[in-house]
């Protein structure tokens, strides 16, 4: 049987010396790596729930990729400690931190709205996907290595015949692996009216194979997710439906009474999240969707009066003390339904991952419940509206070659392009380019496209 971790996981796309005496496992390398990497740093600058420039309080993809790293690590260790206590293999911590550090790197600005417009612009080029450009940047456009030629012609990654040599931060196989999340390749041409696809794109497909020849592939043909995967990925819907509705509560948005009324109140409503849970848990029972509502909004002494009740509901959303107890008690109540199923082989490598179907239910409820009342709000519409139009008109004016649209790019990026012989490659470079923009930068770039902006002597 194959251990957990073993020689093929930690290998990488370009073959490094690895100082295991320096106490740094290749996982460990991958972490620091991602840390300290640009497209890292730039996810302060990228939302959340709540636009940047409101406040400096609330989350932003930095801050909530942090809160889904130790989630992750804290599920990995509940796991190792409780579930695996006389296995001779435990989860590797660094791993499951580097994959929740790294699972939103590919979100583009204005969240899923620039997602959408981006998506729309590469339609016809293999389509742009926020997991799918996690992996990309992973693997190729983040700028630490490259695969130099016996001619090497200078460090822009890309050759003058127009081969791609870029590495990004050059990953173990694993590490990549952990972040894999949809085992589809996205088509490289779809109708305009298409719905948005997830997977990975066509220029990673050789990739991914080599990952699967490294790490292995699930005995019983199901479709490839490891468990470090798998982990991270509960620990996203645990940290998004949780302190996505404690910002909410913040803002003013709403508090538990509020919540709890609405759903008992508005029939549309819950046919909506019925909808939504539905496609996440088989043989949804209203019953079960109504209890699950209850058991995380109803935190009231039943022999108070309506007046208290509501008072301490308020004070709930509105005091930072209690407003953190309701989300910490949320988050402990989450992680502990969730179990690993140890298959009869021994191989943990894609051991599944099971939620209690009652803690599924209220993750996907809360979950959808915050979206459909505060994400879809007329007040978060407007911005996400404002961002559709932003990163397409970006794109567009960039893509534009007939009005050399690219010498717009940096510098290193005109060069890249220069060297790119087809228009899908050269589409990509300008998709990553956008799709890598803080909001603000994007609000920046398009102002001066189209607005006064501000001095020409301020670089792209």
């Amino acid at each position: 049987m194959r251990p957990l971790y073993d020689q093929q996981d930690y290998a990488r796309q370009l073959t490094e010396v690895e100082e295991w005496d320096v106490g740094r496992s290749p996982f460990r390398r991958d972490y620091g790596r991602l840390l300290h990497s640009a497209t890292f740093r730039r996810l302060q600058g990228k939302t959340q729930l709540f636009p940047g420039h409101e406040s400096d309080f609330f989350r932003n993809r930095l801050t909530h990729s942090l809160e889904v790293a130790q989630v992750a690590k804290g599920l990995a260790q509940l796991l190792n400690t409780r579930d695996l206590a006389k296995h001779q293999h435990k989860i590797d911590l660094d791993l499951v931190e580097f994959a929740g550090l790294a699972h939103d790197l590919g979100h583009p600005p204005f969240g899923h709205n620039g997602e959408h417009a981006l998506d729309e612009c590469m339609k016809r080029f293999g389509g742009f996907e926020g997991n799918a450009q996690t992996l990309r940047i992973l693997s190729r456009t983040e700028k630490k290595s490259y695969r130099r030629g016996q001619a090497d012609d200078g460090s822009c990654g890309i050759a003058r015949n127009g081969e791609d040599r870029r590495l990004g931060i050059n990953a173990t196989y694993r590490s990549l692996a952990a972040v894999l999340k949809y085992d589809a390749e996205i088509e490289a041409q779809r109708l305009p009216t298409a719905k948005l696809a997830k997977g990975y794109y066509r220029s990673e497909q050789d990739l991914v194979v080599a990952i699967k020849r490294h790490v292995g592939t699930p005995p019983d043909g199901t479709a490839f997710k490891t468990l470090e995967c798998q982990i991270m990925d509960i620990a996203d819907d645990i940290a998004y439906s949780t302190y996505d509705l404690e910002d909410a509560m913040k803002g003013g948005f709403t508090h538990p009474m509020k919540l709890l009324s609405q759903v008992v109140g508005d029939q549309r409503l819950v046919e909506r999240l019925r909808e939504k849970v539905a496609k996440e848990v088989d043989g949804l029972r209203d019953e079960e969707l109504y209890e699950s509502i209850s058991d995380v909004f109803n935190v009231f002494d039943l022999n108070q009066g309506p007046l208290e009740m509501y008072t301490q509901s308020k004070l709930i959303a509105s005091d930072g003390h209690h407003r953190s107890d309701f989300s910490s008690a949320m988050i402990g109540r989450f992680m502990r339904g969730i179990s690993l199923e140890v298959p009869a082989s021994g191989d943990l490598r894609f051991a599944k991952i099971a939620v209690e179907r009652n803690i599924k239910v209220a993750i996907e409820a809360v979950k959808h419940l915050n979206y459909l009342l505060t994400i879809m709000s007329p007040r978060l519409k407007i911005v996400e509206f404002r961002g559709f139009e932003v990163v397409q008109t970006i794109f567009e004016t960039l893509a534009n070659e007939e009005q050399n649209g690219h010498h717009l790019l940096p510098d290193d990026l005109q060069e890249m392009h220069g060297r790119l012989v087809s228009e899908g490659d050269r589409k990509r470079l300008i998709c990553d380019f956008v799709a890598g923009m803080t909001d603000g930068y994007a609000v920046d770039f398009y102002s001066r496209l189209k607005e006064t902006g501000t001095t020409i002597f301020k670089p792209f």
